[in-house]
């Protein structure tokens, strides 16, 4: 599928703008998500974004969806988060009690002139779920990292996912046993989907549903590499002493670079 030719410059415009947002979103994964957004060859669908904190993700999402008139004419992107530091890495950022990334969050989108294409939902991602009825054509989960909270997420909004999107979840290369189960056993295992892989800490599948079985051999390939991870998530105790070690030898194995624009085409055009 070939990819809109000023794609690289709107990227690093996206950047531009998002990058001095605090957050734990890299620039290399940054960019794949602006590349995901843009890569059905329709511009039907929503991006719909689960966990925003102070909208690094979001700012450089919605850039992409202006320039390319993606999604629904008024809020292309959906950004869903309570907004109450229920993370627990984001935790350490609470400063009071009551604590919440909302107002920053807001502003933040407001200085990156998007606030006017961002349907902001400060709910949890389950209760939107349940009203739910816009095609989605980029599903970005970055929300409650424990195992039921992301199975949750996937199971509430693949039903609205477009043949063709990028579904992706974030920290899967991280000590978190949701986004990395949720990738391997509900993705990789099935032909549903094709094309998979990793950008920084990003597991990403295209959905697929009428020919991801051709892509089987592919997804075994990559689930020998990231289905080790999972044993090391067997509680919920933080990893520590010779299996942080043992975890990190094997994660270094997961090959996770962003791919060139040309790549990327080639990978979901398939």
């Amino acid at each position: 599928m070939p990819l809109p030719a000023d794609l690289s410059s709107v990227l690093n415009s996206a950047w531009d703008s998002a990058k001095n947002i605090p957050g734990f979103l890299l620039e290399d994964e940054a960019r794949f998500l602006g590349m995901a957004a843009a890569s059905l060859p329709s511009t039907e669908g929503a991006i719909v974004e689960i966990g925003s904190f102070k909208g690094k993700s979001t700012v450089m999402l919605a850039i992409i969806a202006r320039h390319y008139g993606l999604g629904p004419t008024i809020a292309p992107v959906t950004a869903i988060d309570p907004h109450n530091f229920n993370n627990t890495e984001l935790h350490s950022h609470r400063t009071t009690e009551d604590a919440t990334s909302f107002h920053e969050f807001i502003a933040n989108l407001q200085a990156a002139g998007v606030a006017d294409i961002v349907d902001v939902r400060r709910a949890f991602s389950h209760d939107v779920a349940q009203q739910w009825n816009t095609p989605i054509r980029f599903l970005w989960i970055d929300g409650d990292h424990t195992y039921a909270g992301a199975k949750q997420d996937f199971d509430d909004f693949m039903p609205h996912v477009l043949p063709g999107a990028i579904v992706a979840l974030h920290d899967a290369l991280h000590e978190f046993a949701g986004p990395i189960r949720v990738f391997v056993e509900e993705m990789l295992r099935s032909n549903s989907f094709g094309p998979a892989g990793f950008v920084g800490s990003i597991a990403w599948a295209q959905y697929r549903p009428q020919d991801g079985a051709q892509f089987q051999q592919q997804r075994a390939t990559l689930e020998k590499l990231a289905g080790p991870l999972i044993p090391f998530f067997d509680t919920d105790k933080p990893l520590s002493g010779l299996k942080k070690i043992g975890y990190k030898i094997k994660r270094s194995r997961v090959p996770r670079t962003l791919p060139t624009l040309a790549e990327w085409s080639s990978q979901i055009s398939r």
